[in-house]
């Protein structure tokens, strides 16, 4: 079993939640023995144990100071599944969407579905309580338990069933003695006191806070497995579950309606819930712009007129029923009068759209367009459906009377509102009216007869507030039920039970600021530069979601699953580093380096992530700080001053090239830092780059050709194939050599250097008769870092308006191509790889989108980072993480399409064509080899084509 210590742990000290409590040790077992070891040693040692899934908790209960349990790296499998029964038996680090895939092989699902499905482990949802979207038809995680194996403060192995708990291994005598005991005390602690459990818990459907004994209460058989759900892992560890599975409808259709205050959405509420939907899901107007802000205008598709939306989900057995009753709720809610607009949303793209803002809710909530920050606290609180639209008005009074704005969204057809609050955690005046507000807030929840937490726990957050909502006695019997199951308080302490102050342990109390050492990145739209950068990530962890949830990032997590190695992981490291606390040595830590290492710098995370962390300018501007003025990795000058040195190595190619592929070439890269697993790309003459641009050159361009260093050196036809595309769409274009982005240098660290190269770039396309004309750039890296990093590095006016007029080739025949133009006749199918930084920077001018207008009829994309990365894949110490990043999409895409002769791929990157190149040879010499856009849409290479079978004219 592997234990973590020292600066390996920074990312255990932070969940999803305001809170900050660095843990002694992370320890990630393989079983639930290895789980009765650690607990025993623990309770030998008074050392706390705090069980962890996904970390995704906004309530700060996965944090803990002694030892964390991450049951997400290896105790994740679906252990069974009886597809006659419906049970499934899985372990608790499960990943949702891993049992949702695995159950819906036979028609099932699991019911409660939170929006972090993509990363959130059973466990977890056990331990909150969870419900999700769909809960209206569902409700919450306990309802779906048949039985739980846990394990005890005191290392005893039990089943906890519907008709009490028993000991794992009935041969085991102590621990049977033990279990028995332990029953007989919460049997008593339930006798004492019936009537007040039966009127104080129970009362609303998402009544989370709290212990849930009414179900040990006589008529509920003493349900020792529901009521140990939501416990939030203060009573036992769960180390597997056995859980029911629901069947999933034929067909299903949604409602999107739009308001103009999200009340009005709440008073429509109770008649929806009379048709029986499977989901009524809210939102208000702040999430939906920052999505459209950040990921482009079309990211956010089929929403109807409003300042407020409502999604209303039903199912049924045929298509054509559902649709009926879905047009015929539309008409009711129009007739009642409240709703704007309102439409049934029939493309399933559409409804992806949908979901995906609603889902990405917390994190857009996060960090606002004007650059405010929200937080939670106050973001579970839930009341009866019916109550809702009272409950809220009152909520809003509360908010404006303290001068705070919240950011409303949540399972309104449960009652549950989530809700970021723009509070001030980093200073004392705002820290006290803060805990004024909650107060306040838990006492107006309690009026409308609700619950401070409706599925995320009570944790740090709202522990303290309980004594608004229950009776003393109420608490007293909570404090009774823990210490039969922990005595000496060493599970989860400080959560629910001796509830810590929830002001204490915020992590931006002493917020973190730099040494005083200016950045050389400007952080534009963080006010706090770096730190308020570093900040921006606040736990939600979609980066540590697989393929099957979409997007890109992150590539290193997805190929090792460790969480030191995920955006998150990385963004809490450089949070400790600031802080100064754990991590001593600021920009020299070499922990912190080490967790930046496997950072492909591949930006995705600028544009998946939800509240836009930029990893990529992070870990630049850290190996920047933390190598200044000092020896560097040697791939840091053999790849990082790439451009120089292939200028160089143009005007000598041919012999060059000759002695690189012997053994002079792999001296060369080991003195490097190179991998010699790869073969060093031939560079092109000077002479070629002349004669693929011979006769391009326009009289009147109305386009500039920016030619970077990789086409320049490497495939001069693809600018050449650029030049003509551009011309046959009525773009003529002038072609612009010798300048570089400084990419190679930012990737690098080596800001400097890359200021220096950009200033002069800038300069000369700044200025001059061709200063207006749009630039269009064939390599997708440069041209995003002509885009965003030039701008942000130089932080000047003139570099602003060169980006603004960059254009990858997609771009340019998207927006400025002539109406009437037409492609030459193009393959039936098309193998597409998107480059990560043109998917992150230009992701509403997507190549897949172009091919399919320009009349491709099949266009597969492998989605998912190549793997090589620029300098990362070639760098000797990273080949085996490239590799393994390439099997997740990349690979096993071009093994299918190889059953084509040969197959059409494109990629426009020249990393993502050499890894395809790497990948061919590795797989004995397919033939396979990948075509820039440009190549494909070349009107030149038209006449050859046009004879093949399969183009589509």
């Amino acid at each position: 079993m592997r234990v973590d210590t020292g600066g390996r742990t920074a990312a255990y000290a932070y969940d999803a939640s305001n809170y900050r409590v660095p843990p002694r040790a992370v320890a990630f077992p393989r079983s639930a023995a290895d789980v009765v070891a650690v607990l025993n040693a623990c309770r030998e040692l008074g050392i706390p144990v705090t069980a962890r899934g996904g970390g995704t908790s906004m309530a700060g209960n996965a944090i803990g100071p002694g030892v964390v349990l991450d049951f997400s790296r290896h105790m994740n499998r679906v252990l069974d599944i009886d597809p006659a029964t419906g049970i499934a038996r899985v372990e608790a680090g499960v990943v949702l969407d891993d049992l949702r895939t695995a159950a819906g092989k036979h028609g099932l699902t699991f019911g409660p579905d939170p929006s972090s499905h993509s990363r959130c482990t059973l466990g977890g949802m056990i331990g909150n309580d969870a419900c999700g979207n769909r809960s209206v038809r569902h409700g919450r995680t306990g309802r779906h338990i048949e039985s739980l194996e846990i394990v005890t403060a005191d290392g005893v192995h039990a089943i906890a069933d519907h008709g009490g708990l028993r000991a794992a291994d009935p041969a085991d005598t102590a621990s049977v003695e033990r279990v028995a005991e332990l029953a007989d005390e919460v049997r008593q602690l339930v006798a004492d006191q019936l009537a007040l459990i039966r009127t104080e818990l129970g009362r609303i459907p998402r009544q989370v806070s709290g212990y849930q004994l009414q179900h040990l209460l006589p008529e509920h058989g003493f349900d020792m497995a529901r009521a140990l759900v939501g416990t939030e892992g203060t009573c036992a560890v769960v180390v597997a579950a056995t859980v029911r599975l629901v069947a999933t409808a034929p067909a299903s259709a949604l409602l999107a309606l739009g308001y103009d205050d999200v009340v009005d959405a709440a008073e429509d509420v109770p008649e929806i819930l009379r048709w029986s939907p499977t989901a009524v899901e809210g939102m208000d107007e702040a999430i939906v712009a920052t999505m459209r802000a950040r990921r482009g205008t079309d990211s956010v598709t089929g929403l109807p007129g409003g300042r407020a939306w409502l999604y209303v989900e039903l199912d049924g057995d045929e298509e054509e029923l559902v649709a009926a009753r879905a047009a015929e709720l539309l008409d009711t809610l129009k007739a009642r009068g409240r709703m704007a607009d309102g439409r049934l949303v029939a493309s399933p793209g559409e409804r992806r759209s949908l979901w995906r803002v609603r889902e990405d809710g917390a994190g857009l909530a996060a960090r606002l367009l004007d650059g405010g920050e929200s937080w939670p606290g106050w973001e579970d609180a839930a009341v009866a459906p019916e109550d809702l639209a009272d409950y809220l008005r009152d909520f809003r009074a509360l908010l404006a009377a303290h001068e705070l704005t919240g950011v409303l969204y949540g399972h309104f057809g449960a009652g549950c509102v989530h809700v970021r609050v723009d509070f001030d955690f980093a200073t004392d005046t705002g820290r006290a009216a803060a805990r004024r507000f909650l107060q306040e807030a838990a006492a107006l929840v309690v009026r409308h007869g609700g619950t401070l937490s409706g599925e995320h726990g009570d944790g740090r957050a709202r522990g303290e507030l309980l004594e608004i909502m229950y009776s003393d006695r109420m608490i007293r019997a909570f404090a009774a039920f823990k210490r039969a199951f922990d005595p000496e308080g060493l599970l989860n302490p400080g959560v629910i039970v001796a509830p810590a102050a929830l002001d204490a342990d915020l992590a931006l109390h002493g917020p973190p600021a730099p040494d005083g050492r200016p950045t050389l990145f400007t952080f534009p739209h963080d006010d706090d530069g770096f730190a308020g950068a570093a900040r921006r990530c606040v736990g939600i962890g979609r980066c540590r979601s697989d393929a099957s949830a979409g997007g890109v990032m992150c590539p290193s997590y997805r190929a090792t699953g460790d969480e030191n190695d995920s955006t998150r992981g990385r963004a809490r490291a450089l949070q400790e580093m600031l802080r100064g606390e754990t991590v001593h040595d600021g920009w020299r830590s070499t922990d912190v380096r080490d967790a930046l290492d496997l950072c492909l710098s591949c930006k995705a995370c600028s544009t998946d992530c939800p509240v836009g962390v930029d990893m990529a300018t992070y870990k630049a501007e850290f190996l920047h700080q933390h190598y200044r003025g000092r020896i560097r990795p040697r791939s840091h000058y053999s790849l990082g001053w790439l451009p120089f040195t292939s200028a160089l190595a143009t005007w000598v190619a041919r012999p060059l090239n000759a002695l690189l592929r012997g053994p002079v070439g792999r001296l060369l890269a080991r003195v490097g830092g190179v991998t010699r697993k790869r073969t060093i790309p031939a560079f092109a003459s000077r002479r070629s780059l002349r004669s693929a641009l011979r006769k391009s050159a326009a009289d009147e361009p109305s386009a500039l050709l920016f030619v970077d260093s990789f086409t320049r050196a490497f495939r001069p036809q693809v600018a050449g194939a650029t030049a003509r595309v551009l011309a046959d769409a009525g773009i003529p274009s002038a072609a612009r050599d010798g300048l570089c982005c400084g990419l190679t240098w930012v990737s690098t660290g080596q800001l400097s250097v890359a200021r220096r190269v950009m200033a002069r770039t800038v300069a000369r396309l700044d200025g001059g008769p061709d200063s207006e004309l749009p630039i269009v750039v064939a390599e997708p890296s440069c041209a995003a870092a002509l885009k965003r990093d030039v701008p942000e590095l130089l932080g000047t006016e003139a570099a602003r308006r060169v980006a603004a007029r960059v254009h990858t080739l997609t771009g340019a025949l998207t927006d400025l191509a002539a109406p009437d133009w037409s492609s030459p006749p193009l393959p039936e199918s098309v193998l597409l790889q998107t480059h990560c930084h043109e998917y992150a920077t230009f992701g509403s001018r997507r190549p897949r989108d172009l091919l399919t207008r320009l009349g491709v009829p099949e266009v597969t994309e492998a989605e998912g980072c190549c793997g090589l990365a620029g300098n990362f894949g070639f760098e000797e110490q990273h080949y085996d993480t490239s590799m393994a990043v390439a099997d997740l999409s990349l690979r096993p895409h071009l093994d299918a399409a190889a059953a084509d002769d040969p197959p059409t791929v494109v990629a426009d990157g020249f990393s993502c064509a050499t890894q395809i190149d790497h990948l061919d040879q590795l797989a004995g010499g397919r033939g396979t080899r990948a075509v820039h856009l440009a190549e494909l849409l070349d009107p030149a290479a038209a006449p050859a084509r046009a004879d093949q079978p399969g183009d589509t004219p």
